[in-house]
């Protein structure tokens, strides 16, 4: 498993990540496939306050135990719970951060988070206190960096360049590229994009074809246009998640793409459909066979 720097930061992380939002919450068989991420040499797993109301963190910090120094750890602030009401709410004011970044330590039961991340962001913000609050808990010694999991250009454009963020997570894949042109100014920030929706919710993955009988479409391709391009890019690349891993990973912005696994199955194909990336070197009829948008809101 190849690492890559992220952004200007002394991190190198796995080309491919664990994404803990699809872990069981059963501990033996999230145990399971943290365990054999691990050993596959992936060494970044991304979690969030927000998912399973925190226990998801729990999972995470006690199946890691004694392989906690081996795993840069990530996780997330800024959608918070309210007790008695459904759904949660956006705060991101630097008094519930600091509270929230303590109850996190607890939770994944370790004393330093390596890259904590806004949760999200909107232009109204108060940018600089949140800046200023995460900075602190760095000279605190409680996170090793931060960034932010955000898709709004308006929010990277005023966030990155204020800040040594180092991190953005983004939703990027074939059939997602919005993000292509925002690339260039995120790594002369001094920061790389992590990837999240790399798969597109299964479609670009060898399972495409059932996919498909469970979806109208996907973001702006109707069900026709979804069809015709994966038959088409399955047909000239034949390995559907190894084009998926592989088209993100030729972005050299890119430090590595979070796939989430429920099983340890999901895990083993992922992982073997990494194995065979270097076999796809030329990107031309993705290219072509894929829309290529830009962000319409928030700009």
């Amino acid at each position: 498993m190849k690492k890559r720097q992220l952004g200007t930061s002394e991190l190198f992380i796995s080309e491919i990540s664990l994404g803990g939002m699809s872990l069981s919450t059963d501990k033996t068989q999230a145990a399971a496939i943290v365990d054999m991420a691990l050993d596959a040499g992936i060494n970044y797993i991304d979690t969030a306050d927000l998912y399973d109301y925190g226990a998801n963190e729990e999972i995470i910090g006690a199946t890691l135990g004694k392989r906690r120094h081996d795993v840069i750890l990530a996780t997330k602030v800024g959608n918070r719970w309210a007790e008695g009401v459904d759904g949660w709410h956006w705060d991101a004011s630097p008094s519930y951060i600091k509270e929230a970044v303590h109850a996190s330590l607890r939770r994944l039961g370790t004393d330093y988070i390596d890259v904590y991340q806004l949760h999200g962001g909107t232009i109204e913000d108060d940018w600089d206190g949140i800046i200023d609050t995460f900075e602190g808990l760095k000279k605190e010694g409680l996170i090793r960096e931060y960034g932010i999991s955000s898709i709004r250009p308006n929010v990277l454009q005023r966030f990155l360049p204020a800040s040594s963020a180092r991190s953005v997570m983004m939703q990027y894949s074939a059939l997602d590229r919005r993000p292509e042109e925002w690339f260039n100014f995120i790594a002369k920030q001094g920061a790389s994009v992590v990837t999240r929706g790399t798969v597109a919710k299964g479609l670009l993955t060898n399972s495409w074809q059932q996919r498909l009988q469970h979806v109208n479409g996907f973001n702006t391709y109707t069900a026709e246009e979804l069809t015709t391009t994966l038959t088409d890019l399955a047909l000239h690349y034949n390995n559907l998640h190894a084009l998926a891993i592989a088209f993100n990973l030729k972005e050299p912005t890119i430090a590595s793409t979070v796939i989430g696994a429920s099983s340890q199955q999901q895990l083993a194909q992922t992982l073997a459909s990494y194995e065979k990336i270097n076999s796809i070197t030329d990107f031309k009829v993705a290219n072509e066979l894929t829309k290529n948008e830009y962000y319409q809101e928030h700009r």
